[in-house]
């Protein structure tokens, strides 16, 4: 690594799942759990489709959850392969359990994990949603967790991220239906997202990409010269690594594990309030350059959405 650059990833950037029809994963998101819409735009691929981007008041990198809501979207399922739950750090689990009990929303637990309390919810789609105790404040994320068939290859990654194996242990709190093992892997320069949960278990499960499942997981760079510096070490280290690619708020490098898992490396700039006021993030579409010219066109295809109050 170059001088000045960490030797290890300081935590997540965002996590991106796929979802169902926009109003309902917009409903659930901000009004059940809270989260601030920061950015509507459109999936760069398919400018048919929205990209939505949700985080905390200020945008910040290690709590954007990003969805590309299909609305004809089938279910997925997690299995093997895939990031099976994002989990959040909250400071205080008794007052959110009371407030999702009168609001009549399931969840699962409590239960402990790692010595940590926690309880689990589904977003509407079925995606697995952890709410982790710990810390003076919400924190933004709290891990993720990888479901794998082993998990040595995938560690070795890690390992080569700058993340250390900090416990495991054995028992069923992940959603699988069957009895896990699971390994925490901790980064050394520890940000927001700073944990990763390899989990293997006995249930039998073939996973399939659709609604309700995650994409991918975004790693954390705070400038791009830190990016490149991973990607020169990840290449050495035989990972088969994309060009830097823009993404209008973050540049990103993609690759995927030996265990199934995209993983993407992403930077912190120029972030989310480099085409809105950060007051007003979220409120209007905002489309990446090459598709601006069709914005009439894009506006009649995309379904309308509405932020609940």
């Amino acid at each position: 690594m170059s001088q000045g650059t960490s030797r290890a990833i300081s935590g997540l950037h965002h996590v991106t799942a796929i979802s169902g029809p926009p109003q309902d994963n917009l409903d659930y998101w901000v009004r059940t759990l809270g989260q601030r819409l920061v950015k509507r735009t459109v999936n760069f691929d398919d400018p048919g489709t929205y990209h939505l981007y949700y985080g905390d008041k200020d945008a910040a990198p290690g709590s954007i959850m990003t969805f590309f809501p299909f609305v004809d979207a089938g279910p997925g399922r997690a299995g093997p392969g895939m990031t099976s739950a994002v989990a959040y750090a909250i400071p205080d689990l008794e007052r959110r359990m009371g407030e999702l009990a009168e609001a009549t929303i399931v969840f699962e637990g409590p239960f402990e994990r790692f010595g940590e309390r926690a309880i689990a919810l589904k977003d509407p789609d079925g995606l697995r949603v952890e709410l982790i105790e710990g810390g003076a404040r919400d924190e933004g994320f709290h891990s993720v967790t990888l479901w794998l068939e082993e998990v040595v290859a995938t560690a070795e990654v890690l390992e080569a991220m700058g993340y250390v194996r900090e416990a495991e242990e054995a028992r069923t709190t992940g959603g699988t239906d069957g009895v896990e093992a699971r390994i925490r892997y901790r980064s050394t320069d520890p940000g927001r997202g700073s944990a990763v949960d390899l989990m293997t278990s006995d249930a039998r499960s073939i996973g399939r990409s659709g609604a309700g499942t995650i994409h991918h997981v975004a790693f954390r760079a705070r400038k791009q010269d830190e990016q490149l510096a991973w990607r020169a070490r990840l290449s050495a280290a035989g990972q088969q690594i994309t060009p830097v690619i823009d993404r209008q708020y973050f540049d990103a490098i993609y690759f995927r594990t030996p265990g199934g898992v995209l993983f993407e490396i992403a930077t912190d700039p120029p972030g989310f309030a480099v085409d809105e006021d950060p007051d007003h993030l979220g409120e209007e579409l905002k489309l990446p350059k090459k598709y601006e010219a069709h914005r009439d066109r894009i506006e009649q295809v995309l379904p309308h959405i509405q932020v609940p109050k």
